[in-house]
Formats: structure tokens, C-alpha cells, sequence
């Protein structure tokens, strides 16, 4: 662990608004799973503790919820001991930034604003008038295009493109291969049915606080701008097309594709493979179940499922009846017959 990382565990107490309790106060160098932590080291529980789990446990201390009973070793009392349990393991994880200056076989453009504290690393191409704000980092065989601007304290890891005139806030996380500012997915079309690329002259904007995930791509605007908020994010190979605004703390987990044109309010979540028609218009807090396909708006508040994407609890009715569907065709196919047969009876007795 890094140099003055370690804690009392009642410094852990205050830094996640805890109730400690137990006689002891341990130092804290660490934060592990139950199965790994041990002397020195925190661990947390996400439900009620069990006696087997106590009794096998190793570590030094526990995070758990308010309502667990009082255990025989250290605990911090919290109202998530998951979300308490992330923000002691980034203190234990975090690093002091360390400039590394830029690497001699970097290219970089003309024009260029680059402070000292600053890691460029081998291989880096910059084009011409980047803005790079203090305490960026940007990882091997990264590319960035003209007019480019990031803001402070960035990480780009290895191979990620960020094509001309994107915008990147402050706290911004890329993984390897993303791309941001390709093409959108435009064309037009003559009456034998060739296709005319559309230009695209638009770009990305990448709003504070951003994390996009391996291979995520993001297309500029066909005019104006792509425009990712504040404190969302997007797991790996997830697909926001041209001129989408995606808005604050949402989420967007694998393989989600969204269409051109398409508004996502703040604190959407939307589940893996989830797919949105373009041009629609989706409220704050809407929630898509995996594999959903949105095809119309939605307002505030809504969950859905299936596709096409219905009220969650009308979908889960819904699948309840599918296994049932032969046998239920079987049914309506024998009730059919004996209808017909009673019709033949009556028309016979109407003669």
C-alpha cells in the first residue's frame, strides 16, 4: 500500500459517516472480500451476518448495515456497507499523481497547450491545437485529434481515440479502445437505391465525472454536438450514436446500442443489450430491463421491459404465459372443435 494510507478504524468511521462499535480500534491498511481479508485489513458484509461467516472470518473489522446484531470483532456501522466499503477501498487504492513528463517517441502537433504535470506516454499522436488540462495521463498508442480539449486529472488507457474537436471534462476515464467523434451513421439515398454518405461536422462533448468502458463508441453530431453528462456511466461495447444527449448519473450497461437523435433525461439506466429507436425522448430515471427495445418515448419514473418494451409488470405477467402457449394453443384448438361440433347439434335441432 501506498505511504500514509493506513487508518484507524475510527477514521474509516468518519470518512463513511459510520457508528463505530466495539472496544478496539485497529489500524486499517486495507480493504478485502471476506473469504481474503486478514489482520490489518477491512472487510464488509451486503446482508444480516452469519454465524459460519463470523466464525471463519479473519479480518480485523467489518462494515455492516445499521440493523445486524453486535458482533464479536470491530465493526462500522453504515447505511451501505457496500457503497462505504468502495469509498475506503479508493483511499486505499488511490495514488498521489507522479508527472512523467511526455515520452520522447510521442508526436505531438503544432500548437499544442500541455502543462508539466502531465504523462504522455510511448507512441501517443496529438494533433494539432490540443488543450490538456494538469494531471492527465494518457496510456500507449492513444490518439487525439485536432482541437481536441481535455480537462484535469484524465485517464486514458491504452488505444483510445478521441477524433477532432471533442470535449472532455474534468475526472474523464477512457478504457482501451474506445472511440470518441467517428462517424455517425448517416446517408442518403437515390432512387436506385445508392447510398450517399452524410457528412458528419459535429463532435463529442464529455461532461465531468464521465467513465466510459473497452470499446464504447460515441459518433459526433451531424450538426452540433453528442453530448454525454455528468457523472454517467457506460460499461464496454455500448453504442451512442449521432447527436444523443445522455443526461446526469445514468447508467448504461453492455451492448446497449441508442440511435441517432435520441435524449436520455439524468439517472436512466438501461440493462444489458438494450436497444432505442432514434429520436425519442426517454424521463429522468427511466429503467430498461437487458435486451429491452424501446421503440417509443417514455415518461418519468417508467420501467419497461421486452420487446416491444412494456410496463415491466405487465411484461412479467406476460412471460409467465409463454411456456404455457402450446399447451395453451392445444386448448383453444380442442375448445374450437367442441364448438363446432355443438353448433352442427343445434343447427340439426333447429331443423
Amino acid at each position: 500500500m501506498g505511504k500514509n494510507r493506513k487508518k484507524k478504524l475510527s477514521e474509516l468511521a468518519v470518512m463513511v459517516n459510520g457508528q463505530l462499535v466495539g472496544k478496539d480500534d485497529p489500524t486499517i491498511e486495507a480493504l478485502l472480500d471476506l473469504d481474503e481479508a486478514g489482520p490489518g485489513q477491512i472487510s464488509f458484509l451486503s446482508g444480516k451476518a452469519k454465524p459460519e461467516q463470523i466464525e471463519a472470518c479473519r479480518a480485523s473489522a467489518l462494515l455492516v448495515s445499521r440493523d445486524n446484531p453486535v458482533l464479536p470483532l470491530p465493526t462500522v456501522r453504515v447505511d451501505d456497507p457496500v457503497w462505504a466499503a468502495a469509498v475506503i477501498q479508493n483511499h486505499f487504492l488511490s495514488r498521489e499523481f507522479v508527472s512523467a513528463g511526455i515520452h520522447p517517441s510521442a508526436v505531438i502537433g503544432r500548437d499544442c497547450s500541455i502543462p508539466q504535470e502531465v504523462t504522455i506516454g510511448p507512441l501517443v499522436c496529438l494533433g494539432d491545437r490540443v488543450k490538456v488540462g494538469r494531471r492527465v495521463s494518457i496510456a500507449p498508442g492513444c490518439v487525439i485529434g485536432d482541437d481536441v480539449v481535455i480537462g484535469d486529472d484524465c485517464l486514458l488507457h491504452p488505444n483510445v481515440t478521441v477524433l477532432q474537436r471533442s470535449i472532455l471534462g474534468a475526472r474523464v476515464i477512457l478504457h482501451s479502445g474506445t472511440v470518441l467523434g467517428s462517424d455517425g451513421f448517416g446517408y442518403a439515398h437515390d432512387r436506385e437505391g445508392h447510398h450517399l454518405k452524410r457528412p458528419h461536422v459535429g463532435y463529442v462533448q464529455i461532461d465531468d465525472d464521465v467513465e466510459l468502458g473497452a470499446n464504447v463508441c460515441v459518433d459526433r453530431g451531424t450538426f452540433g454536438r453528442t453530448w454525454i453528462k455528468r457523472g454517467t456511466k457506460i460499461d464496454n461495447l455500448v453504442q451512442v450514436a449521432h447527436n444523443v444527449e445522455i443526461g446526469e448519473d445514468s447508467i448504461l450497461v453492455s451492448q446497449v446500442g441508442i440511435s441517432g437523435s435520441t435524449i436520455l433525461g439524468d439517472g436512466v439506466i438501461l440493462g444489458g443489450k438494450a436497444a432505442v429507436s432514434g429520436h425519442l425522448r426517454l424521463g429522468n430515471r427511466v429503467t430498461a430491463a437487458g435486451k429491452a427495445g424501446i421503440t417509443n418515448s417514455l415518461g418519468d419514473g417508467e420501467m419497461v421491459a421486452g420487446f416491444p418494451a412494456i410496463p415491466h409488470k405487465k411484461w412479467l405477467r406476460a412471460v409467465t404465459v409463454f411456456p404455457r402457449l402450446p399447451e395453451l394453443l392445444r386448448e383453444v384448438r380442442e375448445l374450437k372443435k367442441q364448438i363446432a361440433v355443438l353448433s352442427r347439434k343445434s343447427g340439426d335441432q333447429s331443423d
